[in-house]
């Protein structure tokens, strides 16, 4: 298993952060301070820094029919974890920027994605592949 990943980034507010991020992913809190918040976020190290200017761009890269943002982060996940967690945030009536679907079809690196936005806009991508071998193939 690789290391686990650090990653700083803004929000706007920590309260909203902690819901969406504790509450609706399920990542547990950790250290925190008036001004930043950690999570585990699936094995890594996200944290939350409150910054009430930032604020994500707008720009996408077309990939396989849709407008992908960018930037975005996320995990790779299990197929089942995957589905569980797309469940989960449809239940909770969570706002697509591109729904669960199937990208790459029949084709190498073919992958479960979904792609939406945290309360301060960071976009997030979550997917699986049905082969993990898929992941870095070209």
């Amino acid at each position: 298993m690789p290391r686990p990943f650090h990653l700083a980034f803004p929000v706007h507010d920590l309260a909203a952060a902690r819901a969406f991020y504790g509450g609706l992913l399920g990542c547990a809190e950790g250290r925190s301070s008036a001004q930043w918040v950690d999570f585990d976020f699936f094995g890594h190290q996200l944290v939350a820094h409150l910054s009430t200017e930032a604020r994500s761009p707008d720009h996408t890269n077309p990939v396989d029919g849709h407008d992908v943002p960018v930037p975005h982060f996320g995990v790779v996940l299990t197929m089942g974890d995957w589905q569980a967690l797309a469940d989960r945030l449809s239940a909770a009536g969570i706002s697509w920027g591109i729904a669960p679907h199937l990208r790459f079809a029949g084709q190498v690196g073919e992958q479960a994605t979904m792609f939406f936005r945290d309360p301060s806009g960071n976009a997030l991508e979550f997917k699986a592949f049905a082969d993990d071998a898929m992941i870095f193939a070209a």
